[in-house]
């Protein structure tokens, strides 16, 4: 008979006899879903992100919302392109040429330059390296050029 009674107390018993996973949940202490210092430390990555610069914006793919640039500067004429030297999770593709300089007939019909020199510059077509969507383009001087993100007030 005790053999009986220890069977029925045994791990594989105790383990059937509990009804619902309510039971294990010790409701003297309670959960903390919010973090009272996470707005603290949110704002101190973001500052090392930002190496101290401000920015007329952060810059974000408008596909996947990646972050592009922390710091970068807006475009007088064309408000919604921006410039940036520093950037993260962008990838260069491939070369694209485009003409630096216009060029003009003259009246003999032969083809001169505005400058003289035949002058084109190079470009590189720049597509977000998570999603690849195609963002902006990068210059012979390495500065990138972005018309195609989404800004935030920085």
């Amino acid at each position: 008979m005790k053999e009986q009674s220890e069977e029925r107390n045994s791990p594989a018993q105790k383990a059937q006899q509990i009804v619902s996973d309510d039971d294990e949940i010790d409701y003297s202490a309670k959960p903390e879903f919010y973090d009272p210092k996470i707005d603290e430390r949110n704002e101190k990555w973001v500052k090392k992100q930002r190496r101290g610069f401000s920015s007329d914006a952060v810059l974000s793919c408008p596909a996947c919302f990646t972050t592009l640039s922390f710091d970068c500067q807006r475009h007088d004429k064309y408000l919604t392109q921006y410039r940036a030297i520093f950037v993260e999770n962008c990838r260069i593709k491939e070369e694209v040429a485009t003409p630096g300089s216009k060029r003009k007939r003259n009246k003999k019909g032969s083809s001169q330059s505005e400058e003289g020199a035949v002058a084109t510059e190079k470009y590189k077509s720049v597509c977000c390296s998570v999603c690849s969507t195609d963002v902006g383009v990068i210059d012979e001087d390495e500065v990138y050029h972005f018309f195609n993100v989404l800004p935030s007030e920085a």
